[in-house]
């Protein structure tokens, strides 16, 4: 029997951590397609991507400042391009559009509902803040709302996934998520092969623990059947240990510097770094890297001749 293929995915920059935690997190267009293409040489057939101001480092939405990175990326790499539709829980939806739209990737996320999404707890940790942005974007989590309404699912799956061919990785941040996927595809708004990101954590979503995660599992099979795939990401330290149970349970895996800065104990000075940890983890378990050829096929991806940049 051959040994099953898992998908990496890596998460390069996100939009939850700042400059001010980790000397590593890319922040240019420069310092993006440099780490990202060295995941993707480390074994990561899929990229998720966000984009940040150049000048300071904050999440933004400009297309403009995507388009400075994600063509050189895809003419370094056969990566699978997966651009967010989340961007920040502080920006409007036309906003965390724009970009996508514009780029027509082979995928996208999309968060399956809207939510309290807590980073204020970060700036319990003393630190010296290099810009005065960054305390203040923690503190704004605490009184607002990350908008994912049905309205806006349905927007994002008419625009992007009618309109472009993107497919999705549809994060779900708890159980309620998955009954929503399922409505949507009760409704024919969805296909499989699905493939769904369980995302354990996250202030406001379901916690990171070894039962979450079985508990995930099996509601997403009671749903599905067997018309999906599962990945897993666990934010901060759970990240590694949670992956891996998932790599364990027949899931592929996500790791990245959105979600976990760390390498072991020590900061990852790369997103390469955790891709590497993650690979000798699936080595150890004989499991197999799956390539971005693998990838697509697995997820019956439009391919990368067919986007916009």
């Amino acid at each position: 029997m051959a040994p099953r293929k898992v998908i990496i995915t890596c998460a390069v920059t996100g939009s939850v951590h700042t400059p001010s935690m980790s000397p590593h997190l890319p922040v240019t267009p420069d310092q993006i397609a440099t780490d990202a293409i060295a995941a993707a040489e480390a074994g990561a057939s899929i990229l998720h991507l966000h984009a940040r101001d150049p000048k300071d480092g904050r999440p933004t939405a400009d297309p403009d400042v995507f388009m400075q990175f994600l063509p050189r990326i895809k003419q370094a790499t056969d990566a699978v391009i997966n651009i967010t539709t989340g961007g920040s829980s502080l920006m409007t939806l036309d906003q965390r559009l724009a970009a996508p739209l514009r780029a027509q990737p082979e995928m996208c996320s999309l968060n399956m509902g809207s939510m309290n999404f807590g980073l204020f707890p970060m700036l319990d940790r003393p630190r010296e803040w290099q810009h005065e942005w960054e305390p203040k974007l923690l503190e704004a989590t605490r009184d607002t709302i990350f908008k994912n309404t049905f309205a806006d699912m349905e927007s994002i799956l008419d625009k992007l996934g009618k309109g472009c061919g993107t497919r999705f990785e549809f994060e779900c941040y708890d159980v309620g998520h998955l009954y929503s996927l399922a409505h949507l595809r009760d409704r024919g708004l969805v296909s499989g092969p699905l493939f769904l990101q369980f995302v354990l954590g996250i202030l406001g979503g379901i916690g990171a623990d070894p039962d979450n995660l079985v508990h995930m599992k099996r509601i997403a099979d009671k749903l599905f059947g067997d018309s999906y795939q599962f990945s897993v990401l666990a934010a901060g330290r759970q990240q590694m240990p949670l992956i891996s149970i998932a790599a364990a349970m027949g899931g592929n895996v996500r790791v990245g510097l959105e979600d976990s800065l760390y390498d072991g104990r020590q900061l990852a000075k790369s997103n390469a770094d955790q891709v590497r940890r993650i690979r000798g983890i699936l080595d150890g378990l004989s499991l197999e890297v799956a390539t971005p050829s693998e990838a697509r096929e697995m997820l019956a991806l439009k391919g990368g001749d067919r986007v916009a940049f």
